[in-house]
């Protein structure tokens, strides 16, 4: 069988030169590329057409998570792994509604992470022994919280910030100096959240966050 494929995603230099060194040496993965940013991982996608990508979730200025969504749009076959310190609920649910098939902690040992590999390129989901157990204790308490952890799913990391801020009652000049874009920025983006929430103005979108406790 040819070697599972894999690109490595982490902004910590020495952290993913020692995970990529980890799975040239096993006789079932090879690394075909390397990237330390969101904007990276999506060119190595287009450029590797890798199996499997093993994604850090914090980097400088694409986020693992939504990095993962543009990837998946244009390449779904592809597996995305998250690997991340992380193991709060939110960044769990984040991961698993971009699409991530697999998400482990930077602490697993070298068995877990080739497990993981092989299972997710094999077309399953499988989450680490401590993040199954995280989804078993959330759902066991019957939590209806899940839909509050990010009730707009379809929303980028920045526009869901845009219309955080429009709950709160920012005009479009407001948001562009907080957030240190343009004005014309703010209007793409409050464009793309009345489309993606379906809402025709302004006040519809203050009604659809407010109810969820937004601004």
């Amino acid at each position: 069988m040819e070697p599972i494929r894999i690109v490595v995603v982490d902004d910590h230099k020495l952290f993913r030169e020692g995970l990529s060194a980890l799975l040239n040496a096993a006789a079932a993965t090879t690394v075909v590329g390397e990237a330390a940013t969101g904007a990276d991982a999506i060119a190595q996608a287009e450029a590797a057409a890798p199996d499997i990508i093993l994604m850090d979730i914090q980097m400088p200025d694409i986020n693992g998570i939504e990095a993962t969504r543009r990837i998946l749009a244009d390449h779904p076959q592809t597996g995305v792994i998250m690997l991340t310190m992380l193991e709060d609920d939110d960044s769990l649910f984040a991961a698993m509604r971009a699409g991530a098939r697999g998400y482990i902690l930077k602490g697993a040992d070298k068995a877990e992470v080739l497990r993981t590999v092989t299972a997710v390129a094999e077309g399953q989901a499988l989450f680490g022994p401590a993040i199954a157990r995280r989804l078993s204790s959330f759902f066991q308490r019957g939590n209806s919280r899940e839909t509050a952890i990010n009730p707009f799913p379809d929303l980028t990391d920045r526009e869901r910030e845009v219309l955080i801020l429009i709950a709160q009652g920012l005009n479009n000049s407001d948001i562009a100096n907080r957030l240190y874009i343009s004005s014309k920025t703010v209007s793409n983006h409050i464009s793309n959240i009345f489309n993606k929430l379906q809402v025709a103005d302004r006040a519809q979108a203050i009604v659809r966050a407010r109810e969820y406790g937004i601004g």
